[in-house]
């Protein structure tokens, strides 16, 4: 049902992102991420503002006209975003800019709005109060995950949400929660994909989330908001060599391919 109703809205047309992975130094200590502050065993690294343009002249020449710049949380300085930003912005200006850099002020948001990105991706993770706890640090909040969502939305981003699925302590009632945000904030785009079990993580020994779970889901997306921006994860081709395509073939409508080197 969710194939049929994306092709009678989109046709057969698939939209292609360019993601650039700008570095994985992250502030945040999330129970699941295998970039978390406390990793030791993490090899670092962070792209130079030359490599990231060299990564958007390779998309541009390969046809890609929205660039997704993603990392992790805090490390970037505001002023560095905004001016990398208005220089892709100056050198593509048929390119659409996503930003993926997590949790900022809402004057951070307009200054990198103001400098000309167009989207932000924000994934809550899960909706649900109690476990949000679970997942992550003391120090987060899922109130503050949510107005972050708001505070974009109002400054005038096409704004996506999105959560893991199958990670621990999840249930059919925390699903519903997720469902109910992506109903309230009607958000243009939603990036759900499975939680993966990382072996430096307090959840190394925990299930990873299944295929079956992740297109199930990415189904019920589909025929709640028929409209959404719906892409078919990596994280789903981590886990089943044509899980990409299977995704396609469950409703959604995006593929971002990695351009980062």
């Amino acid at each position: 049902k969710a194939d049929a109703l994306r092709r009678k809205i989109y046709g057969t047309g698939v939209y292609v992102r360019g993601l650039i992975e700008i570095g994985n130094y992250c502030r945040n200590d999330c129970i699941y991420c295998g970039i978390r502050r406390s990793n030791t065993s993490c090899d670092r690294y962070q792209l130079t503002k030359e490599q990231i343009l060299e990564c958007c002249e390779e998309g541009w020449n390969l046809g890609f006209r929205t660039f997704v710049l993603q990392g992790g949380e805090g490390i970037v300085p505001v002023h560095e975003v905004c001016s990398l930003v208005s220089e892709i912005k100056e050198r593509y200006p048929d390119c659409a800019v996503t930003l993926s850099l997590g949790e900022c002020s809402r004057e951070d948001y307009q200054q990198m709005f103001d400098a000309g990105a167009d989207r932000y991706l924000l994934r809550h993770e899960t909706a649900d109060e109690a476990h949000y706890k679970k997942l992550h640090p003391e120090e987060m909040s899922l109130a503050h995950r949510k107005q972050c969502l708001w505070d974009l939305k109002e400054i005038g981003y096409q704004v996506g949400c999105g959560f893991m699925v199958g990670s621990p302590g999840q249930t059919v009632e925390t699903l519903y929660e997720d469902l109910q945000l992506i109903r309230e904030l009607q958000p243009h785009m939603v990036g759900i994909g499975p939680f993966i079990s990382q072996k430096d993580t307090p959840f190394a020994d925990k299930a990873s989330g299944t295929m079956e779970q992740t297109l199930k889901l990415l189904a019920i997306i589909s025929l709640i908001h028929p409209h959404v921006l719906l892409p078919a994860t990596t994280a789903l081709g981590t886990i089943h060599p044509k899980g990409r395509e299977l995704g396609i073939l469950s409703g959604a409508n995006v593929v971002m391919p990695n351009l980062s080197p």
